[in-house]
């Protein structure tokens, strides 16, 4: 019948936990000497317990081991370090080369640095041109006809807004007395050529036949009542 499996946690008995750790230490200081001995190899381990007492074991010194552990980390940070520069050394000098690429082909469609180019490297040239301007030939086309539609809808808009105060108008206008009849009362209203003796601040008030103002027509009064009350005041305004 075969050991069971143990579950790696921590022996919370005291005692027990003391006894693993006893028999663990000594097995594994025991594996680092026969790693030693048989594959000529320099091991060195360290463990405190949890009281705090060290026990180590090293096959060529403590100090030896921990020396050349030293110089190895150090040496292995500088060679990251290293690495990491001569990276970015290299992807600066790739970025380096597409920018000067780069500023070639733009200055060679501008028509510049020609020289030393081939007949088919020109011929290149010469259609990127022909689309580049094709391309802009459309765009400006699609920008012209989008503003020529944007003028047409005010141009619409406008032509709405003035029909409806057009139409305002009219309606306006019929609640006003017509243009014949307005000619007419402003007929009437011009000076009088009376003989009388009157004052020239009543030339807007002609006399009718009958003696009586026509402003009675125009204020919509009765003719009657208008006589009875003023006439007494027109006769005496008529004789000063």
């Amino acid at each position: 019948m075969g050991r069971g499996k143990i579950e790696i946690k921590r022996i919370e008995n005291a005692n027990s936990r003391q006894v693993t750790f006893s028999k663990r230490r000594s097995g594994l200081l025991k594996k680092a000497q026969e790693l030693a001995i048989l594959c000529d190899a320099e091991v060195a381990v360290i463990i405190f317990s949890n009281t705090g007492k060290l026990y180590e074991y090293s096959s060529s010194g403590m100090k030896q081991t921990l020396s050349r552990y030293n110089r190895c980390h150090d040496s292995s940070e500088s060679t990251v370090v290293e690495c990491n520069q001569e990276e970015d050394e290299k992807v600066v000098g790739a970025l380096k080369e597409e920018i000067a690429e780069l500023q070639l082909r733009q200055s060679r469609l501008l028509g510049k640095d020609l020289a030393g180019v081939s007949i088919k490297e020109l011929q290149v040239l010469e259609k990127q041109l022909s689309e580049g301007l094709s391309s802009i030939k459309q765009k400006k086309e699609q920008w012209l006809m989008e503003q020529l539609e944007r003028s047409r809808m005010q141009e619409q808009r406008a032509m709405l807004e003035n029909e409806t105060l057009r139409r305002q108008v009219e309606e306006f206008r019929g609640f006003l007395p017509s243009a014949s009849y307005v000619e007419y009362r402003m007929m009437e209203m011009t000076p009088p050529t009376t003989s009388g003796g009157c004052s020239p601040d009543r030339k807007h008030h002609r006399l009718t036949d009958n003696g009586h103002s026509d402003t009675t027509l125009h204020l919509g009064l009765p003719y009657d009542d208008y006589g009875k009350t003023h006439s007494p005041e027109r006769e005496t305004e008529c004789k000063t």
